[in-house]
């Protein structure tokens, strides 16, 4: 049976067919000096072709697996360690099977065990080997089951879990202080959040991939296309990424559960057209709380250690069904209120583009990435965060992503995107589509003067440009360069953070996910700011729902923190001085 390995780094990736994998007792070594492993060795022909040096990588050995006593392995891992390595060429270069080489003395490149199912691996966080090589699994087309997939990992991560409570569970995370207490909590460590982990420097990283490096390596609807939101789903349930067949059957399934009963749209229809469509989105999630498999388990009095079951029922439903009610908020408040129905043709994000009543297939590009890059942030921003406590008093998923959109709905937070739009057609209005840098300097101090912010800069943990600005941005150099508001977009990129960092109250004067979004869709036709925070919402399901997943299937507690008054902080203050 064949099988592919992707080579992920900063750079790009490569894919390693590997076939005959040798059995279980076989023995795997490390692999000394890629580049001495034959005068075949693809990386050294690529060196004298390019004419590039490239480190070299040193010893290629499995992470976290035991040996017998006759150096068997026992319980193997598929997780690589290496130094960095160049990856503008290892991208471009196709590794097969390195073989043993007497002539060179070199040890075997690859060497796996037979069981190939039972061999699906974490990916490797190396926080302190910034571009470093992670090797992981494309599993082959017979494994196209989520389902089965997180039964197998349930349990390995459970027991995880109970290891570091058990081990380590004295151990301190950090101080508290008195800002983090009044300042929003900021910086204060205190949730666990399995499918992404932002870093004030490099961003998001999804299950260890960072945004760049998803687009690399996720399937796409096309060759160079943007990455496909079903295989971030697939990557943020697992820590796996999936292969394109994987993907297309839970494009597939998706599709399926994607049934909107008639009451929900009655539901939507009560409220005045007028609403806001955050309003009206949430209303339709609400009302498909009736469907929830989660409710009718607990009310049949489902053992605790099978809650995660419904919730994955649940959670996929949600998933496939919110883009149909978001769909039907915009058609309804902006076209005819037709409802457009799925093209069993398209994907997750491509179909919502067509249910919106956009088919430009550059459209359909940017729905892909702009769900993809959306759909998490780690569990502390507020529409995380607030699915997360919900869903901790065992609210089904429905209501715990109702709670979130709310929370999302606000102007600090998912409203920030239609704000930025507003904002830079406000200075159009003003001051014209040619505004000079200089001007445009004048106008946001304007701004600033006048007590307001500049909407899309600044972000509470992140101290250098989104990456999930960079990649719109890279989207728009490709496919609208010349489009007036992008580049007047561009030119705030290079404004913006001087004055702000003049100012000196800003701790990240650079550009936000929020700064480019709604110049993108505008340009596509959809101009209609108020409802960009329902497309943040439709995307943010996907993350909310699958740590959701998580906290049933982990056995999270009722989240319960402790409150302060003014009076006891005042007191332990003049203590903590006195002593």
């Amino acid at each position: 049976m064949d099988r592919t390995w992707t080579v992920v780094g900063v750079g790009g990736s490569l894919r390693v067919p590997s076939s005959g994998i040798p059995g279980e007792e076989d023995q795997v070594g490390p692999c000394e000096q890629l580049d001495a492993l034959s005068p075949f060795n693809p990386l050294s022909e690529m060196r004298q072709k390019e004419g590039k040096s490239m480190d070299r990588p040193h010893r290629l050995h499995p992470v976290g697996t035991t040996r017998s006593p006759q150096g068997r392995v026992r319980h193997p891992g598929l997780e690589w360690d290496s130094n960095s390595a160049p990856f503008e060429i290892l991208r471009r270069v196709a590794l097969w099977r390195a073989q043993y080489d007497e002539s060179y003395g070199s040890m075997v490149f690859f060497r796996a065990v037979s069981s190939l199912s039972r061999l699906r691996s974490r990916l490797t966080e190396q926080p302190n080997l910034k571009n470093s090589v992670r090797w992981l699994q494309v599993q082959n087309s017979s494994d196209l089951d989520l389902l089965s997939q997180l039964r197998e990992l349930i349990p390995q991560q459970q027991e995880r879990l109970k290891k570091l409570k058990s081990e380590h569970g004295k151990v301190q995370l950090g101080n508290i202080t008195v800002d983090m207490v009044i300042g929003g909590m900021r910086g204060m460590t205190g949730l666990l959040w399995e499918t992404s982990l932002l870093d004030p420097d490099e961003g998001i990283r999804f299950r260890g991939l960072s945004i760049p490096e998803c687009q690399k390596v996720l399937p796409a609807a096309k060759p160079d296309g943007e990455p496909l939101p079903e295989g971030l789903l697939w990557l943020l349930l697992t820590g796996k990424v999936p292969n394109k067949e994987q993907v297309d059957a839970l494009s597939k399934e998706l599709r399926a559960r994607a049934v909107v009963p008639d009451y929900v749209y009655k539901a939507i229809d009560a409220l005045p057209v007028t609403a806001h469509p955050m309003t009206q989105l949430t209303s339709g999630v609400m009302a498909l709380q009736v469907e929830s498999e989660f409710q009718k388990a607990y009310e049949k009095g489902i053992h605790k250690s099978k809650y995660w079951e419904p919730t994955y029922e649940d959670s996929l439903n949600l998933i496939a069904r919110v883009p149909l009610v978001a769909a039907y908020v915009y058609r309804r408040i902006y076209k005819d209120g037709r409802i457009i129905p799925l093209d069993d043709s398209l994907d997750y994000g491509g179909n919502f583009s067509h249910m919106l009543g956009f088919d430009d297939p550059k459209m359909l590009e940017l729905m892909r990435l702009y769900v993809t890059i959306h759909s998490d942030h780690e569990g502390g921003n507020v529409s995380a965060h607030t699915g997360h406590l919900v869903a901790s008093a065992l609210s089904d998923p429905y209501l715990s992503f109702g709670a979130a959109l709310n929370g999302l709905a606000g102007p600090l937070h998912g409203l920030a995107n239609q704000e930025v739009l507003l904002w830079i057609k406000s200075v159009v209005d003003e001051c014209g589509e040619n505004i000079t840098k200089e001007q445009l300097k004048e106008y946001v101090w304007k701004t600033l003067n006048s007590g307001k912010v500049v909407p899309g800069f600044g972000h509470g943990v992140l101290r250098k440009t989104d990456p999930r600005y960079t990649c719109q941005r890279e989207f728009a150099l490709k496919h609208l360069p010349h489009d007036p508001l992008f580049q007047l977009v561009s030119k705030l990129y290079e404004v913006v953070p001087p004055v702000l960092t003049e100012l000196g109250k800003v701790k990240n004067p650079w550009p936000n996910v929020d700064a480019h979004s709604g110049v993108l869709l505008n340009y596509f036709g959809l101009t209609e700011a108020r409802y960009f925070t329902v497309l943040f919402g439709v995307s943010r399901s996907i993350g909310i729902c699958s740590q959701l997943i998580w906290d049933r299937a982990l056995g999270l507690p009722l989240e319960r923190p402790k409150s302060i008054t003014m009076d006891w902080l005042e007191s332990h203050c003049k203590k903590a001085a006195s002593s």
